[in-house]
């Protein structure tokens, strides 16, 4: 169907991985062993933290729904690609435009609300430490729900504000050099126009709002909760930044990723391969670290996880 030359495309084509087209099979076999792992890790912490009474505390709740999201996330990207490795081996695959960009709502969604959630973590911290004697006042359970539903809520409106004028943008290209859909990919296949530039800038807008505020208000509180640990006693500040570790190295986790996709998508590269780099850092490394960094870095977390592999051992 075409209008004043344009060509409103229903369906699109990812590159995938077809610059690995004689390793499908491997392929396949990875992504199944990571996905299987990532089901296992992410259940078996986030189940712990519901069924111990000990950790029904504000940060474990965070941690929860960080993990939630990364289950998530994982479960809207990996059947996608082990059935397009399944069907079509490692070479291009067709996806109707509809799919690909409710594909591409969720996982920005998801990405957004994980740098929330993350950023909630780190006021939670900095209170805990910095005012501990306020932080029962200050962090109810309602205030811990009301925060959970800010992170989630957010992004989800804001991210479909742009699905929704991404949706009305005619395509001219209909090709997509990665593994999977996102929203700026998308608009970056419209004919151009008035109409795209709105929405490039309010996707920088957004991602602004869901990413680089949340990012940049997680370095302030953490740089405070240095400087109060540098003033106080070397037992006061260990215990401290031993809480605020794993939180660290998640948030790098996440913010490496993003970069490294935004940086990618400035070069406007078109190599094949850089779909795989993409995929292995965008979607890969979060999901896969964040419940090994939690289940290992968390001391009170680790304790049950030990407890109950070696009780699952032992029967």
């Amino acid at each position: 169907m075409t209008s004043a030359g344009f060509n409103v495309t229903s369906s699109l084509t990812l590159v995938g991985f077809s610059s690995m087209s004689g390793h499908s099979s491997l392929l396949f076999f990875v992504f199944l062993l990571l996905y299987l792992f990532v089901l296992f890790s992410d259940s078996l912490v986030i189940y712990i933290i519901c069924s111990q009474r000990a950790l029904h505390r504000p940060m474990f709740a965070f941690v929860a729904s960080l993990l939630l999201n990364s289950l998530t996330a994982s479960t809207l990207i990996y059947p996608k690609l082990l059935s397009d490795l399944l069907l079509s081996g490692a070479g291009l695959v067709q996806v109707s435009r509809t799919l690909c960009q409710c594909q591409g709502f969720l996982v920005s969604s998801l990405g957004g609300a994980s740098f929330m959630l993350l950023s909630a973590m780190a006021f939670d911290r900095y209170l805990s430490i910095c005012h501990p004697m306020h932080y029962a006042v200050l962090v109810t359970p309602a205030k811990v729900v009301l925060m959970l539903l800010l992170c989630w809520m957010l992004p989800v409106i804001l991210v479909g504000v742009s699905v929704l004028l991404a949706s009305r943008l005619p395509l001219c290209r209909a090709q997509l050099d990665r593994a999977y859909c996102n929203i700026n990919s998308i608009v970056s296949l419209s004919c151009g126009g008035a109409a795209a530039q709105l929405s490039g800038l309010y996707i920088l807008l957004i991602t602004a709002v869901i990413i680089f505020l949340p990012a940049a208000f997680i370095l302030f509180s953490y740089a405070r909760i240095l400087f109060i640990c540098l003033r106080r006693s070397r037992s006061f500040s260990s215990k401290a930044l031993q809480t605020c570790l794993p939180h660290l190295l998640v948030f790098f986790n996440y913010s490496i990723s993003v970069c490294y996709d935004v940086m990618l998508r400035r070069l406007q590269s078109n190599r094949e391969s850089d779909t795989t780099l993409i995929t292995s850092m965008v979607i890969l490394a979060p999901t896969v670290l964040n419940p090994v960094v939690y289940g290992l870095k968390l001391k009170e977390v680790f304790t049950h996880v030990k407890r109950l592999l070696s009780c699952r051992r032992d029967s």
